[in-house]
């Protein structure tokens, strides 16, 4: 054999090696695609019915979110009336209420000081020795 031909028989088996390399990787290749193909579908069938749940779980927060804003609204306009209502019952009672509580006031103090008129009976006290006058009753000396 020459040189030539070892080497062409060098050159044809690198090709053939290179061949069958080529083909195991895509064989491999397609095997990956399969599986990945395989799990998209998966994916896609699990992924459909949650966003179908997702998507009637925030129409119902949307309708919760729609109640409590129409309570919001009425609480408001109850607020408003009652403020109304106050405001009228102050300005219609007040002005009498004040008076009638002067007049009992007057009242109170004209009998407490009819009951003065009357001289109290003398109190007697005892002095027992040893003891000192509490600190509220003594008088301060100023100096």
């Amino acid at each position: 054999m020459t040189g030539g031909e070892v080497a062409g028989i060098l050159v044809a088996v690198f090709w053939a090696i290179l061949v069958s390399f080529l083909a195991v990787v895509l064989v491999r290749l397609a095997q990956t695609l399969r599986a990945t193909t395989k799990l998209v579908a998966d994916v896609t069938e699990q992924a459909v019915p949650l966003l179908a749940d997702a998507s009637a779980t925030v129409r119902s927060a949307q309708t919760q979110l729609d109640r409590v804003d129409a309570i919001a609204t009425d609480v408001q306009e109850v607020t408003s009336n009652a403020s109304a209502l106050s405001t009228t019952v102050a300005s219609t009672f007040g002005g009498p209420l004040v008076k009638v509580a002067a007049f009992g006031y007057g009242v109170r103090r004209a009998m407490s000081r009819k009951s003065e008129d009357v001289p109290a009976a003398p109190t007697r006290r005892k002095v027992i020795v040893g003891r000192t006058v509490p600190a509220a009753r003594r008088k301060k000396r100023k100096g």
